[in-house]
């Protein structure tokens, strides 16, 4: 059994026999020193040395090229330790200067050790194999961005079917079986999976639970490679996921189980059904929820933050307008997705990658302060007020992300009503006349005066703006002009309903 995924699997790699099948480089095999599946094996990169020993300095998946020029007397030390140091190939150069022939001692013991050796002609230069293997590599690793892309976007829209249509999609884009095991029962499985798990499976799967962090296993089983890693976000919970085929995972494949595992553990967390999570989150978007229902779905996260987005330049693709894939880049449950295109969703953590990733893909979110579950329904003001400036901005905004915030400085309770005295006659102006007073102070603020864009957001006149940022003048009595007064009302407008 191994625990260890071997760096050269991990990595972007090409197999040894598209380096040999270059006929650009006419690189001649000794037949002798190949071990069955050795064309198989992964080159990572090809590098020059005519150290007597190498091995110290190399990390394995190497192909070594040596003209010979300081070879050691113990050939059979030399290849052995090249072998030993995971190294895939032996490019051994012919130069009129140094050895026209293959050195036959050196034929022998590779032949002996399992080690390929490989005879580079005199009219191909090392550095022209150092740059087929580098264009290789490169092709390799933009195939393997192409899979994983779609990939992605297929197991996302698997996930709004629940934990069995997500694992049979894993299973096919990996083309191997697949079982999702909770503390002791099979809980979905795809492909063929074997039942019972055979108990070497077994022992690996109780090693990964006894340990702790983001971790994965490998061991082979009657000819099968298999993987066994943890679901996310529950990196360190009883369910795991299981994948088994004939060939090694490589670093595409990899990549795609973690994309998997991530949401096998969103959709087990928060159930199958998406219709049901989407009326939850609608739900308790509504304050319909209560704190302990928020807390529950989002696996006992007491505090929570109130996240909304809104269609960025050219708006979201279709598929990034699905409440599943919202669901997976969030990592929550409670995510509701309204016409606009705009989205409203709760969550224990955002970090900032996903907050780019969502502007990528045409969504421009705001992320409000942490509030305990009881208080989401009053975040509702002050994350209007941080996505008026994400858009003004045109980009994300995070309460609480930046060294002058000093909300924590201020007693939520002195916030409250000095907003709600600030703000009181524009409420009630716009409550006797829908003068969307507020509203256009707010988008005025945060475009920092400007008539235009401020117009363009609302969908008004700029001729209509001004007058109502007259109004707010006469009913508040200030000069808008000076940046004092503005300052404390964008604070206001902040703090309302905290």
């Amino acid at each position: 059994m191994t625990q260890n995924p071997d760096a050269a699997h991990s990595e972007v790699n090409v197999p040894l026999r598209d380096v040999v099948g270059n006929r650009e480089l006419a690189l001649e095999v000794v037949p002798e020193t190949l071990r069955p599946g050795a064309l198989d094996l992964p080159v990572r990169w090809a590098h020059v040395s005519e150290l007597q020993d190498p091995a110290p300095y190399l990390v394995g998946g190497e192909l070594i090229l040596t003209a010979g020029v300081n070879l050691p007397a113990e050939l059979d030390r030399y290849v052995l330790g090249l072998r030993d140091a995971g190294v895939t190939a032996l490019g051994f150069g012919l130069t009129p200067t140094v050895h026209e022939t293959l050195p036959e001692p050196l034929r022998r013991a590779c032949a002996r050790r399992g080690l390929p050796l490989l005879v580079v002609p005199s009219r191909t230069p090392f550095l022209a194999v150092n740059r087929a293997v580098s264009v290789a590599l490169t092709e390799a690793g933009q195939r393997d961005q192409r899979r994983v892309t779609a990939a992605r976007e297929t197991l996302t829209r698997a996930a709004g079917g629940g934990l069995g249509e997500l694992t049979s999609a894993l299973a096919a884009v990996l083309r191997s079986w697949v079982a999702l095991v909770g503390a002791g029962d099979v809980l979905a499985s795809a492909h063929d999976a074997p039942t019972p798990l055979p108990p070497e499976v077994r022992e690996l799967m109780a090693t990964v639970r006894a340990g702790s962090g983001i971790r994965s296993a490998t061991t082979s089983a009657g000819g099968t490679f298999v993987v066994v890693q943890p679901v996310y976000p529950q990196a360190t919970a009883s369910h795991l996921v299981v994948v088994g085929r004939s060939r090694r995972l490589e670093g595409a494949d990899r990549a795609i189980l973690a994309v998997g595992a991530a949401l096998l553990g969103l959709v087990g967390r928060a159930g199958s059904d998406a219709a049901e999570l989407g009326a939850a989150a609608t739900g308790l978007l509504l304050g319909r929820s209560s704190p302990g229902e928020v807390a529950r779905a989002l696996a006992g996260s007491d505090v929570v933050r109130l996240v909304a987005g809104t269609a960025y330049r050219r708006g979201p693709a279709e598929v990034a307008q699905r409440p599943d894939w919202l669901r997976a880049r969030l990592d929550t449950p409670l995510v509701s997705v309204s016409e606009g295109p705009s989205f409203v969703a709760v969550a224990d953590a955002v970090p900032l990658p996903v907050l780019a990733d969502l502007r990528a893909a045409g969504w421009l979110a705001a992320v409000g302060s942490p509030v305990p579950a009881g208080r989401l329904a009053g975040a509702a003001a002050e994350v209007e007020l941080l996505l008026a400036r994400a858009r003004a901005l045109g980009r994300p905004v995070v309460a609480g992300d930046s060294p002058l915030d000093f909300d924590a400085l201020v007693d939520p309770g002195a916030s409250r009503g000095f907003a709600e005295k600030a703000l009181e006659p524009l409420v009630a102006l716009d409550e006797a006349g829908d003068r969307s007073l507020v509203t256009t102070l707010r988008t005025w603020l945060a475009h920092h005066g400007g008539w235009e864009p401020t117009a363009a957001e609302l969908g008004v006149h700029r001729n209509s703006v001004r007058h109502r940022i007259a109004q707010v003048e006469k009913a508040l009595g200030v000069d808008l002009t000076d940046p004092e007064v503005r300052m404390r009302l964008w604070f206001a407008l902040r703090w309302a309903g905290s």
